[in-house]
Parts: structure tokens; C-alpha cells; sequence
């Protein structure tokens, strides 16, 4: 039933964005879907780690909601994707401390309005992170939320697709991830910002870790998957960002396998750890149908 009801929304909106002169292929049935080239207009002289408008539709904005002065503000704090019209999926360390939180879907550039399809603004409702998650280590760095209501799909909203529960990327498989990082004076940038690499094999991550400050007796949770090591790497993103591999037989179609967790150093030659998306499958299933959701929007069915 819930995907019938997904369908007819999706078709409904369709026919909205035909009716306003959109391009309806611009809206595309089920999850994952990247738009390589953005939607609508392009900036010349683009850095090549600058995210287009709308190529990662599923990527949102965090904010925590401060009191100054008598006014609400709304402070960033990391990144997530949207799985579910309803739902958000995040790393918890920037998530559990109890403040009030919003969400920002289909935004681009933080401080402009210059987009041609307006961001949506959600209050976040309920904060679930996970039980075994440790502040300390990091182990089980992950957290959902839950919206006050739900985000409209359009053009520069959508969901992202997860893995199948215990499924890992291959190692080589080159991934992106998107979201608002920090330049070297270590200010928030406000364009969304990406970068591309190479899913690690876990074995070569932990020792390749070992040769760092972390020590020779070091051991990767099992919480965690590895991508990186080529130089680039995701200090130009920030926390809770997803980590998208495409898909073997649909081009510009992707699948969450990881949230961009922690690393030790930047842009080094050293791998970063990731909360690994499809080890943790179950959890996230278990608490969206607890919070009477289904899991179908962000199931990928090859």
C-alpha cells in the first residue's frame, strides 16, 4: 500500500512540475537517483569539488537551534541524507547532546537564494540514536531523525537508496560523498561540496590506521567501512554526510553504504572510517517501522 502511495504522490507531482514547465524528467520514480550535470542553471569556473544544484537531491542540512537575543537562530552542525519523506539519517555524535534541531532539504548554497527550486525547512521531532553508540570511540556513530512533518519530493529532494542488511561495497568501488565542509581556516563553507574515493578494503584500512598515531595494537569496529587514501579525502565535507557507490546496471543511480565519521588528519594518504550503512541496515529498519514507516523508499530493487 505504501508504495502505491509513493507512486501516486510521485506521479502527482509529475504532473505538477509538467504543468509549471519543469522538465518531468527531473523527478524519477524510487530512490538514489543522482543528477551528474544539476538542475536548471550552472556556474562557470565551478571547483571541481563543488557539488552542482540538485546532484545529490537526497543530501540535507543540519542545523541546531539557538536563542540570541530573544531570536531563534539556526546554527549548522553537519550533514545527513534523507531515506524518507519523514526521516533523516545521520552520524550521532553532532545529534544526541539534546539540542532542538531543523532540517533543510534541497538547499545548495547556504547563505543565497539564487536556486531555482526552493529548500524545505523541517523541525525535527524525535532524535533516535543508537544504544551501543560511544561518544568517545565513535563505535555505532549513528542516529535518525524523525520530522515534525513530511519534506514535499521535487527536482532537488529525494531519497537516497540504502544496501541490503550486511552488504558492503567492493573495495575499488569509487564512491562520492556530498555536503557543507570546512575551508582550511576551518569555516563552514556554504556551497555543498563533494568528493570522490575508493572504498578500502577493511583488512588494508586497519593496518594502513596502525601506521598512524593510533597505534600498532589498533582494531576497526566492525561498525565502520573505509573509503579514501588517495590525498582527497572528506575534511572538504563534514560529519554525517552520506557516502553514495553507484549501482552496477543503472547510471546515476547510488546507494548509501556509508556516513562520513572520522579520520585522523586531512587530505592525507591515510584511509577515513565511515559508519557502515548496510551493517546497520537492521537497526535503521527496526526503528522507521517502529515509528510506523516503511522501509520501501529507500530499498533499491535491482
Amino acid at each position: 500500500m505504501y508504495k502505491l502511495l509513493l507512486s501516486l504522490v510521485l506521479l502527482g507531482l509529475l504532473a505538477k512540475s509538467f504543468a509549471q514547465g519543469v522538465d518531468s524528467k527531473q523527478i524519477r520514480l524510487g530512490c538514489g537517483w543522482r543528477n551528474p550535470e544539476g538542475l536548471g542553471f550552472r556556474v562557470s569556473n565551478t571547483p571541481a569539488d563543488e557539488a552542482k544544484f540538485g546532484e545529490f537531491p537526497w543530501t540535507v542540512a543540519i542545523f541546531k537551534i539557538e536563542s540570541v537575543d530573544n531570536q531563534n537562530l539556526n546554527v549548522y552542525v553537519g550533514s545527513g541524507s534523507l531515506i524518507h519523506p519523514n526521516v533523516v539519517l545521520t552520524a550521532a555524535h553532532h545529534i544526541y547532546n539534546g539540542s532542538q534541531l531543523k532540517v533543510r532539504a534541497g538547499d545548495w548554497d547556504l547563505y543565497e537564494t539564487r536556486e531555482i527550486y526552493l529548500h524545505q525547512d523541517r523541525d525535527v521531532k524525535e532524535v533516535v540514536v543508537h544504544k551501543d553508540f560511544n561518544k568517545g570511540n565513535l563505535f555505532y556513530d549513528i542516529g535518525l531523525l524523525f520530522l515534525s512533518s513530511p519534506v514535499d519530493l521535487a527536482p532537488n529532494v529525494a531519497v537516497a537508496c540504502l544496501p541490503n542488511a550486511k552488504v558492503r561495497a567492493a573495495s575499488g568501488t569509487r564512491c562520492v560523498a556530498s555536503g557543507w565542509g570546512k575551508d582550511e581556516s576551518g569555516k563552514y563553507q556554504p556551497v555543498m561540496k563533494k568528493t570522490e574515493v575508493p572504498v578500502v578494503d577493511r583488512a588494508r584500512c586497519q593496518q594502513e590506521l596502525r601506521r598512524t598515531r593510533l597505534g600498532d595494537i589498533f582494531e576497526l569496529h566492525h561498525s565502520f567501512m573505509c573509503a579514501g587514501g588517495e590525498g582527497a579525502d572528506t575534511c572538504t565535507v563534514d560529519s554525517g554526510a552520506p557516502l553514495v557507490c553507484p549501482t552496477q546496471y543503472e547510471p546515476d543511480r547510488y546507494i548509501q553504504h556509508g556516513i562520513v565519521a572520522w579520520g585522523v588528519g586531512c587530505d592525507q594518504q591515510t584511509p577515513a572510517a565511515y559508519v557502515d550503512v548496510g551493517h546497520l541496515r537492521a537497526w535503521i529498519d527496526d526503528k522507521v517501522r517502529g515509528r510506523g514507516y516503511d522501509q520501501s523508499s529507500y530499498t533499491y530493487l535491482d
